[in-house]
């Protein structure tokens, strides 16, 4: 299970599953051994309560849990811890994710470029009036 649920709202509401999902939370919440994993404790209760289905792994991949061939046709890639290997995520993403190191640098570039221009357009100019404070 994992933190991506789609959601018939009319039937949500019908249900008042918000209310159900609520009691549930705050039932688990006195209990220091649960919510360690949010998203999958709450699904795991409530779901004798409110109609819960799992996605086909097409909608969320995961390597803990999914086929490396199903890859490919995923609409979401999540990079969940895998327990066995303990792998930091930096490492998975760069791994998992053919693109991640070339967006990554790409980010990285940009904010360096910003904080430059930010950081030399202090020293240039300043204030001419007090700032007006919200």
């Amino acid at each position: 299970v994992s933190a991506l649920f789609v959601v018939d709202l009319v039937e949500f509401r019908r249900l008042a599953a918000g209310d159900v999902l609520r009691e549930t939370y705050f039932g688990l919440a006195g209990d220091p051994n649960s919510l360690s994993n949010l998203d999958q404790d709450l699904p795991n209760y409530a779901q004798f309560h409110v109609p819960i289905k799992a996605l086909p792994e097409d909608w969320l991949w995961c390597e803990s849990w999914c086929s490396a061939g199903s890859k490919e046709a995923a609409k979401a890639i999540d990079l969940c811890q895998n327990p066995k290997t303990k792998e930091p995520k930096i490492h998975m993403a760069k791994r998992i994710v053919a693109e991640w190191s070339q967006l990554d640098e790409e980010v990285a570039s940009k904010v360096e470029a910003s904080s430059s221009s930010s950081s030399s357009s202090n020293q240039t100019t300043s204030p001419s009036s007090p700032r007006e404070e919200l």
